[in-house]
This record gives structure tokens, sequence and C-alpha cells, in this order.
């Protein structure tokens, strides 16, 4: 979250209001939403109880189908 100046905050809204949601491996889903020319993609492993953040990134918007 550092490298890429996201506050916890943005994290949490992408989580909670996405713009897509991606199936991954391992019980990982992908939460993304467009914000200000890219798309920030938070990578969260979930089971019934927790989600937990595994890592964040910024992709060049129009990637991913989005």
């Amino acid at each position: 979250m550092k490298i890429y100046d996201i506050s916890e905050d943005v994290v949490k809204e992408t989580i909670k209001n996405p713009t897509a949601i991606a199936e991954s491996y391992n019980e990982r889903r992908i939460y993304q939403k467009k914000l200000n020319g890219y798309i920030l993609r938070v990578v969260v492993e979930e089971n019934k109880r927790v989600k937990i953040v595994v890592t964040i990134y910024k992709s060049k918007s129009g990637r991913y189908g989005l």
C-alpha cells in the first residue's frame, strides 16, 4: 500500500464496492475498482469468517476487461 500510495480506506472501499470481482485460486478473489485512470486490484484470501488481503497493485485501465 505504501509503494502505490493507497490508503486503507480505499482498499476497504474496493472490497465493499468493487467494479468487478475475478476468481483466483486457493479460495482467493481479486476485487477490482476503477480509480483515476487505472485499476486497483486487491487480492483477498477468503473463508467463511474472514477476509485477508494478500496484496494490492495498480494496473493500466483497460486491462482485465475493465
